[in-house]
């Protein structure tokens, strides 16, 4: 897929999905922007990158501010946008009872809130025509103990991106959802431990954690001329996770 001289925002690009789906989209000829918290984790994706295609901001997308940082740095670089890949994201798990205030209004602030804010604030910058990506997750349609916050917030984002399909396509904006399924991140291993990771293997029908190359090869699928009739559409990256039945 030939994405030459094309523009793409990704948030959440310094590590994991973001950061894979950056370098697949800059060896396809894009100009890319990610956002991260951490200058320390975009300088060393900027390094391992190694290309001048590529721009790093840091930005924290969870509020308003961090958003308002990221609009100025692409209304300076004079660029429409081609695509917008709003992949940021956290999770934290406890059952019900357990769950603090701080982790759910993180979660919602990061996983709801940012998306939707950084969306309606690029909305401007974006090119006719363009294409819009939700990174959610097969959480939000299942049931899974001790994930309520985390799933509610991805069922909250996948209505968000099935409106703004609908809200958007007078412009011929196109906007769909990729959900991973376990998907072998450090964001996954910041919260599972091995056995965890072990039982989510053997829960997919590939029995085997997904890469983060395969969602990005995903991502620019979508993003590209030859998904030009897919919209408002939730495209399941799991290797069978989501209706695997395990013997």
């Amino acid at each position: 897929m030939d994405f030459t001289n094309k523009n793409v925002v990704i948030t959440g690009g310094s590590t994991g999905i973001g950061f894979s789906t950056a370098k697949a989209f800059i060896n396809a000829g894009a100009n890319v922007w990610i956002t991260g918290r951490s200058a320390d984790n975009l300088q060393k994706a900027a390094t391992e990158i190694n290309n001048p295609k590529l721009k790093t901001v840091v930005s924290d997308t969870s509020n308003l501010a961090g958003i308002t940082v990221l609009e100025k740095a692409i209304a300076e670089s004079e660029r429409k946008l081609d695509v917008l890949f709003l992949n940021a994201g956290i999770a934290s798990f406890a059952p019900i009872e357990q769950q603090t205030e701080s982790d759910f209004d993180a979660q919602f602030s990061t996983n709801v809130k940012g998306p939707y804010f950084a969306l309606q604030k690029l909305l401007p910058h974006l090119n006719n025509g363009a294409s819009v990506l939700f990174t959610s997750s097969t959480v939000a349609t299942a049931s899974t103990i001790g994930t309520s916050a985390y799933s509610a917030t991805k069922g909250a984002l996948n209505k968000i991106a099935q409106i703004a399909a609908n809200e958007l396509a007078e412009r011929k904006i196109r906007v769909n959802i990729v959900s991973p399924g376990p998907i072998n991140t450090p964001g996954l291993d910041s919260v599972a431990s091995t056995d965890a990771k072990d039982y989510l293997a053997a829960s997919t029908a590939l029995q085997r954690l997904g890469s983060p190359d395969e969602i990005a090869n995903t991502v620019l699928f979508l993003a590209s001329e030859n998904a030009s009739y897919i919209v408002g559409t939730e495209v399941l990256v799991d290797g069978g996770f989501t209706n695997y039945a395990r013997k």
